[in-house]
């Protein structure tokens, strides 16, 4: 008796952001120096996901822009040779971005049952998001064209209320016309994003919102203002399944000791 098809693996994907990098290796937020707190968690990531199929970095690569921070990122995130994506978030440059990484920088990705989608949401000069009408354009056409693939989309900053008074006014400013089109759709199972420097977690009418930790330096979940946490910076782990199912968690680099010195530059 013949034995059944094996189920499909699932997609194993990691998500990085916020890692506000300089050019200045030794350049820190609050003390903290943002690249060997990216170093912390690559090297995090590399003892807890023996497989990776695709990682996605978030925004906020660079706190400067520069040519040299991009670079860096990408020699530090490069050691997992596996197809990676980026998209520019509010400290990023995504002229210089395009310049460094063109191959990384690409709005629709399929992999095994799924399509990702990355979304532009940075505001030239602006520390909150708007989505163009070209990117809407961009997920219009990527969401029509999927056919029967599970859809996963990307931007930078947060479409809902998180809780964190003084991240509301500078989070994505035309979030409705992003979840109205994700709503329509399906095969949407997650929209996942960065900038908020903490965990987010919920499903709102069938829809996974989902945020992230960053690499650096963490803000304080349910501050009213400008607070932070020390808490270590972290990673999302995915498993996108073959049958539209979406298994995830946050990890944290336990192994990096946060010292914040609150008289140095801020974020």
């Amino acid at each position: 008796m013949p034995h059944p098809a094996p189920f499909p693996a699932p997609v194993h994907v990691v998500q990085l952001t916020d890692a506000h990098l300089f050019a200045d290796p030794a350049g820190t937020l609050l003390g903290l120096n943002t690249r060997d707190s990216l170093r912390h968690v690559v090297a995090q990531v590399r003892r807890e996901q023996p497989r990776v199929d695709l990682l996605l970095c978030t925004g906020d690569l660079s706190q400067d822009g520069s040519v040299a921070s991009y670079e860096a990122f990408a020699e530090l995130t490069g050691e997992f040779a596996v197809p990676t994506r980026w998209l520019p978030g509010n400290h990023d440059e995504a002229r210089v971005m395009a310049q460094v990484a063109p191959a990384l920088v690409q709005a629709v990705t399929d992999i095994g049952a799924w399509r990702v989608v990355m979304l532009d949401s940075a505001v030239p000069g602006a520390t909150h998001g708007f989505l163009e009408a070209q990117q809407l354009s961009t997920l219009d056409d990527a969401l029509a064209s999927a056919g029967e693939r599970h859809c996963l989309v990307c931007c930078h900053h947060q479409p809902v209320d998180i809780g964190c008074a003084w991240i509301a006014p500078i989070g994505l400013r035309n979030a409705d016309a992003l979840l109205q089109r994700l709503r329509g759709y399906p095969q949407v199972k997650a929209l996942l994003w960065g900038h908020i420097h903490q965990e987010w977690d919920e499903v709102s009418d069938d829809l996974r919102l989902l945020a992230t930790p960053s690499t650096c330096i963490q803000f304080a979940a349910g501050s009213e203002d400008f607070k932070v946490s020390e808490e270590q910076p972290g990673y999302r782990w995915l498993r996108l399944h073959a049958d539209g199912r979406l298994e995830t968690g946050v990890q944290r680099a336990l192994d990096f000791e946060v010292k914040l010195d609150f008289n140095s530059p801020g974020y």
